[in-house]
C-alpha cells in the first residue's frame, strides 16, 4: 500500500512555502507532499484582485487534486484554511483519506470565518479592513500576537506576507454534507491566546480526535518536528477509504 498523499494548505497572509519545515520530513518518511500557494498572497500576490474569496481558494485545492489526480490525500489546512479544507472536503470526498484542522476554523454550512472568531479578534479585523485594508484587504496581522518570538522567525517570515483578502472571510460555506464523509481530526496549538480554543471543542463535541501540539499558533515555524510527527501518526492511524470514482457530484 502506497503510503498517503499530504496537500498542506497554509492560512491567511502565507504562501506554501511556510510548510518548508515541515514538508521535507512528511517526504523523508515516504509521503508525497504538496504544499500550494492560494490565490492572491504572498508569492501569489500579482493574482490579487476584489473577486478572490473562499471559492477561489477552494477551486485552486479541487483544481489540484483533480489535476494531478490524487487519492488517498490527507489535507491539513492551517487557521483560516481550515474552511477551505471544508469546502473542499464537501467536494471532492472520494480524494480525500482524511482531513486535518491545524488550529483552524471548523466552520458549519452557512458559516464565515469572520463569524467564527471571538468578537474581539472580528472586530479588530473589521476594523483594520474599514482602515488601512481600504475596505478589501485584511492587513497582516503581528506574528509575535500569534507565537512567534525568535528573531530568525520574524525574520523569514515577515517580508513574505501580505494582505489577505478579505471575501476569503466573509463569504460562507456552502456545503451539501459530502465532507461528513472524510474522518477529520483535530490540532490545537496551546501556547498563546488559543483562539481556535471553541473550534477544538467543536470538533470534540463532534467526536473528531482532538490532538495538542505545544507551541504558539505558527506550528510549522515554531515546532516543524513535533507537527510533523503528529501530522504522520493522523496518516497511519486512518484507514485507506474504499475506492469510489473521482468523479463528482452534482452540487445543484
Amino acid at each position: 500500500m502506497e503510503a498517503p498523499t499530504f496537500v498542506l494548505l497554509h492560512g491567511a497572509w502565507h504562501g506554501g512555502w511556510v510548510w518548508e519545515r515541515v514538508a521535507p520530513l512528511l517526504a523523508a518518511a515516504g509521503h508525497p507532499v504538496h504544499a500550494p500557494t492560494l490565490t492572491g498572497v504572498s508569492d501569489r500576490a500579482h493574482e490579487l484582485h476584489r473577486a478572490v474569496g473562499l471559492d477561489t481558494h477552494a477551486d485552486d485545492v479541487v483544481t489540484l487534486l483533480d489535476a494531478l489526480d490524487l487519492t488517498d490525500v490527507v489535507l491539513v489546512g492551517h487557521s483560516y484554511a481550515g474552511q477551505v479544507v471544508t469546502a473542499v472536503a464537501d467536494r471532492r470526498p472520494e480524494r480525500l483519506r482524511a482531513r486535518v484542522h491545524l488550529d483552524a476554523f471548523v466552520g458549519c454550512d452557512g458559516e464565515a470565518a469572520i463569524d467564527l472568531l471571538p468578537p474581539t479578534v472580528a472586530g479588530h479585523y473589521r476594523e483594520s479592513v474599514a482602515g488601512p485594508g481600504d475596505g478589501w484587504l485584511i492587513p497582516v496581522r503581528s506574528l509575535q500576537v500569534l507565537g512567534v518570538t525568535d528573531a530568525a522567525d520574524l525574520d523569514w517570515l515577515t517580508p513574505r506576507l501580505t494582505p489577505q483578502p478579505w471575501r476569503t472571510y466573509t463569504d460562507p460555506l456552502a456545503l451539501t454534507g459530502a465532507h461528513q464523509e472524510v474522518p477529520a481530526v483535530f490540532v490545537e496549538c496551546t501556547d498563546w491566546m488559543r483562539v481556535f480554543r471553541p473550534h477544538a471543542e467543536r470538533a470534540a463535541a463532534a467526536g473528531w480526535p482532538v490532538r495538542e501540539v505545544h507551541t504558539g499558533h505558527e506550528a510549522m515555524v515554531t515546532a516543524p518536528e513535533d507537527l510533523a510527527a503528529v501530522l504522520l501518526e493522523i496518516a497511519r492511524q486512518t484507514h485507506e477509504r474504499p475506492p469510489r470514482s473521482t468523479t463528482a457530484a452534482p452540487t445543484s
